[in-house]
């Protein structure tokens, strides 16, 4: 098997966050060989913490190292569009995280670049791996749950004075939005992978929580395009920090609640299938059987990037779905400072292309 040598690129908390959950689980295909920082004390910190040899302040000696097959992106989000652009032009894979970027048109602008390189970039959206969120998308791909009636997803989270003092949290210059673009966007992902497309969007948002520049209150009421409603509430000023996805299909209702520390974690089990009727619980449990159960979030990404890498496949995860979401940010930003229903999709034309935010 052919290892892949990665570059970490920005050594702050996520990238922590990416070695201990993700590649140093999978040291048989990923090599660490270097980690870029421009803060010489955290750079020197970061790589003797995790035994990386190589270290460098400067992204653009990274992208000239020929060995380098990859680098993952940690940097705050208003640099990705930047150094995803860097690394495409340099012909070096990439995994970046999320928010991938401050507007549509930067997104599509990425997504016209990738179509002209020799190399890919993969968003990333960890949250998609665990074993309780495969099954359920196999039993509603399955096509048993007829018709999705409506859609009701909590992000209720907690995030204080601790949290926004890491200097660009809580500014749109440099973290480009609160809840909606920092956390509820994993929970909004996952929804959007269960019940397809968002076509209308009416919303408020505001900001109660914390002193921030950035919204930590958000309500959002959707139509999907295959006609189901949907709900969608977010905070960080929940006491005990929850996460709650509810879908109500014509043959069986699907249900995850967790709490606390597992409040990340919706794409473990347990996850709740309730028949509509007794006598469907055997196809149920048929759509569900053997649902092959792999690595969770991190590890579970990394390893279907490298197979998609080393083997020519397409990501499991692509710019077209990171698109998605950042499409949804800007309606909901919209909408609410608008008082309009917003329709998606969203073009060059619309008033927020360039970007959900002004200063």
């Amino acid at each position: 098997m052919r290892k892949l040598k990665i570059a970490i690129v920005g050594c702050g908390w996520v990238a922590g966050n990416q070695i201990e959950n993700g590649f140093a689980l999978l040291r048989d295909q990923f090599d660490i060989a270097v980690c870029c920082e421009i803060e010489p004390a955290r750079l020197a910190a970061f790589a003797d913490k995790y035994g990386i040899a190589g270290r460098t302040t400067s992204y653009d000696d990274v992208l000239a190292m020929p060995d380098i097959d990859a680098v993952s992106i940690c940097t705050p989000p208003s640099e990705h569009h930047s150094m995803v652009r860097a690394a495409l032009a340099a012909g070096k894979h990439a995994l970046c995280e999320k928010p991938f970027t401050s507007s549509l048109e930067l997104m599509d602008d990425v997504i016209a670049a990738q179509k002209t390189s020799k190399a890919r970039v993969m968003p990333i959206f960890q949250y998609r791996y665990g074993p309780g969120f495969e099954r359920v998308r196999a039993l509603v791909r399955s096509g048993l749950g007829g018709k999705l009636y409506v859609s009701s997803i909590e992000t209720a989270w907690l995030r204080g004075a601790a949290y926004y003092q890491v200097p660009w949290r809580g500014k749109f210059a440099t973290e480009l939005g609160g809840v909606l673009v920092t956390q509820s966007i994993h929970i909004h992902d996952l929804f959007m992978c269960l019940a397809g497309p968002v076509a209308k969007v009416a919303s408020f948002k505001t900001t109660r929580v914390n002193p921030i520049e950035v919204e930590d209150c958000a309500v959002a009421s959707l139509q999907m395009a295959d006609g189901s409603l949907a709900s969608l509430t977010a905070t960080l000023g929940s006491a005990r920090p929850s996460t709650r996805m509810r879908f109500c299909f014509e043959n069986f209702t699907i249900e995850r609640n967790c709490f606390d520390l597992d409040a990340p974690k919706p794409a473990l089990e347990p996850w709740t299938i309730v028949p509509m009727r007794p006598e469907l619980q055997r196809d149920i449990d048929a759509a569900t059987a053997g649902i092959p159960t792999g690595d969770l979030f991190f590890a579970g990404q990394f390893r279907a990037f490298h197979k998609s890498v080393t083997e020519g496949l397409p990501f499991d995860i692509t710019l077209e779905e990171a698109r998605r979401a950042l499409e949804l940010i800007t309606a909901i930003y919209s909408a609410a400072e608008t008082g309009r229903t917003e329709n998606l999709p969203i073009d060059s034309r619309h008033a927020r292309y360039k970007g959900w935010y002004s200063f």
